[in-house]
């Protein structure tokens, strides 16, 4: 795992665009095809001209954490043709808001969220998220359970795409998390692995990631979030 320092933020298109470089050739070095290893490019904590920068320099698929922040960015006129992902816990009184939006739904761990998700979006595509950690609080499905949870969601008429995991600190933890859900998305026949972020995306891409999920990466430290 390489912790990257990329202070100070900027949404300028040609310091995003060589950042997004960066960030292909470490996919590349890590074994993975640029081509082929999707980069989401994470604006949680930033403002709109982080998916404005984002889409300047063609990254059209977009993550959010927080649903306040991904209805209020959604709403602004600019960010035509952004495929919206959807990163934090799914809170079911909030799908019925963030269902004509989301293109991705990344971080589904129980049937009832599915099921919600399913009332206001029928079809919808989901990535069920497995929790490979052990370690406590953590949102996600145990990998036991991802098998039974992947079949009841695709009996309510979701489109199951893959799986999604954030692994532990560490490069042998995030190893391991990362090789253990890519072997559980080869025995359900799923396609999407959404694995790796802007410290362990080289452990992600060697293990088999589809996607990685950027944000420091590619925009720069993240200013602190204030309650309330």
């Amino acid at each position: 795992m390489t912790t990257i320092s990329t202070s100070p933020p900027s949404f300028a298109s040609d310091e995003v665009a060589r950042r997004l470089h960066a960030v292909r050739q470490r996919i590349e070095r890590a074994g993975g095809d640029p081509a082929r290893v999707r980069v989401i490019a994470v604006t949680k904590g930033f403002g709109i001209d982080a998916v404005r920068a984002a889409l300047d320099v063609g990254l059209h698929d977009v993550g959010e954490n927080y649903a306040a922040e991904l209805v209020a960015k959604a709403s602004d006129p600019r960010p035509d043709g952004v495929v919206w992902h959807f990163l934090g816990a799914v809170q079911r009184n909030k799908v019925a808001q963030l269902a004509p939006i989301v293109g991705l739904w990344q971080s589904v761990a129980r049937e009832a969220e599915g099921a919600r998700i399913a009332r206001f979006a029928p079809g919808a595509r989901v990535l069920v998220e497995v929790e490979a950690t052990g370690l406590p609080g953590r949102n996600g499905c145990p990998p036991a359970g991802v098998g039974d949870l992947v079949a009841r969601l695709g009996g309510l008429g979701l489109d199951v795409r893959g799986l999604m995991t954030v692994a532990a600190p560490g490069p042998a933890a995030a190893q391991e998390a990362f090789e253990a859900v890519r072997r559980l998305a080869d025995q359900l026949g799923l396609e999407e692995r959404s694995m790796g972020m802007t410290d362990d995306l080289e452990a992600a891409v060697a293990a088999g990631s589809t996607m990685v999920r950027v944000g420091r990466a590619l925009f720069g430290d993240r200013p602190p979030r204030h309650a309330g």
